[in-house]
């Protein structure tokens, strides 16, 4: 999930079924030998605990070493690398859950994406994508669905919305009620969800072009470019991170790689890939997604440094159009203002205390349901349908504009470029241990 800069700071820092006639004996058993692979299939979609059993370590990430020009200062001998390992171990006793959530909510997230990856295809609906993933995020962390999660969302589920952007459309779009857009033939499709075990999220995100009409293929797309340097740009910001190294110093490679990209059109007409130089990566607190330190991907002057134990979201976002994204569209994204909530809405005195206001129970419906994580209106609409006694309805939209423009709720509305542009993003979770880094989310197929 992006981390948005202000526009100051930018410029300063910067399951479908298949329909077919059912009336001959040999469709209706071709129909019912489908179901039954399907009925398999959906089986193979259950708690992550079955797959792997109590006590078992969950695997690990990719480990990468740091770049030794970093700390060693021509000290960079085995003695060195021996006690950063001997501090690593040390560590494990008091990170080792924390790391094991982590993990865990990795392996949900790779199964999730490569089940979603061989489903997705031209003329599906985007709230069919973002419903099949989110449910199987749901069964796989044993989370039960959203409005039975009333004050267990802190176990583990859904990191935050689905983020679904097409095209000039960066980041931030997810389907709210209603919505029925559909994938079309060339469109490319940035996938940006996460995964939370105990407050600990994995962020990760990576970009698809479906395929053109004629030849039924991508892979001659001339924008195949514009996802090869998003992902050679991810891959140099992670290789670029480290404890100590400046947050400035890794947008300044990011960008130099990013930027030697271009898109031919194969007409004499060549495009400039550009940074989106007002997005971000970040990193993550329990709970807490973006957790206050932006990773730019552009160089600028900020010289703050990553530290020991901290986790990242290291992404970049790559673009043909003007190289800075505004906000357009309909609201979709939100969450609580932690600075804001009133503690009548967390006091435990409370819990079960009816407000009389109808904008004090809308918060205590969110609060109870989401707390400080991210969530959106289609979660939202479930929550409100299932909370009777709060004599809530699907009329809340007013409601829930008051509570934005009160401070209460942060809106985060759809983050675009100029119409016909198009933009891709490349995105890893990595944990920053004493003695090596760790791609948490990596995985076969990015």
């Amino acid at each position: 999930m992006s981390d948005v800069k202000s526009t100051q700071e930018a410029l300063e820092s910067i399951d479908i079924q298949d329909k077919q006639p059912i009336g001959e004996k040999d469709n209706v058993t071709s129909v019912k030998s489908k179901n039954k692979k399907k009925k398999k299939k959906n089986q193979d979609i259950k708690p992550i605990h079955e797959f792997f059993p109590k006590g078992t370590k969950f695997p690990e990430g990719k480990w990468l070493n740091y770049d030794p020009s970093y700390y060693y200062e021509g000290d960079n001998n085995l003695d060195r690398t021996t006690k950063l390992e001997e501090r690593y171990n040390k560590s494990l006793a008091e990170h080792e859950q924390e790391w094991d959530d982590m993990r865990q909510a990795a392996e949900i997230h790779r199964r999730v994406r490569q089940n979603i990856q061989k489903k997705i295809t031209v003329g599906m609906k985007l709230i069919d994508i973002v419903n099949n993933l989110e449910d199987n995020t749901r069964k796989f962390t044993s989370t039960t669905d959203i409005t039975q999660q009333k004050n267990t969302y802190r176990d583990g589920g859904i990191g935050f919305p689905t983020g679904i952007s097409i095209n000039e459309v960066a980041a931030h779009y997810t389907p709210n009620r209603g919505d029925n857009t559909v994938l079309q033939y060339n469109d490319i499709m940035k996938l940006d969800f996460g995964v939370h075990i105990n407050g600990n999220i994995i962020d990760s995100a990576w970009t698809t072009i479906m395929p053109d009409k004629q030849t039924k293929t991508s892979e001659n797309n001339p924008y195949q470019s514009l996802l090869k340097a998003v992902r050679d740009a991810t891959d140099t910001g992670i290789k670029a991170a480290g404890i100590d190294v400046r947050l400035c110093d890794i947008g300044e490679q990011i960008q130099e790689v990013m930027e030697s990209y271009e898109v031919d059109l194969g007409n004499g007409e060549v495009l400039p890939v550009k940074c989106c130089r007002n997005l971000c990566g970040h990193n993550i607190k329990p709970y807490t997604i973006h957790g206050g330190k932006s990773v730019p991907i552009v160089k600028n002057s900020d010289t703050t440094k990553m530290e020991e134990f901290e986790h990242f979201a290291i992404e970049t976002f790559g673009t043909t159009g003007r190289g800075y994204v505004y906000l357009d569209g309909e609201g979709s994204h939100y969450a609580i203002n932690m600075q804001k909530l009133p503690k009548k809405i967390t006091s435990k005195e409370n819990a079960n205390v009816i407000f009389d206001n109808i904008q004090d129970r809308l918060l205590k419906a969110i609060w109870d349901h989401f707390g400080s994580l991210p969530w959106c209106k289609r979660y939202l609409d479930k929550v409100v349908l299932s909370e009777g006694k709060l004599k809530l309805s699907l009329d809340y939209y007013n409601d829930l504009d008051f509570l934005v423009m009160s401070g209460y709720v942060q809106e985060y509305l759809p983050l675009v470029d100029i119409p016909g542009s198009m933009t891709a993003q490349a995105e890893h979770t990595i944990l920053l241990h004493p003695h090596k880094k760790e791609i948490v989310s990596y995985g076969e197929d990015y």
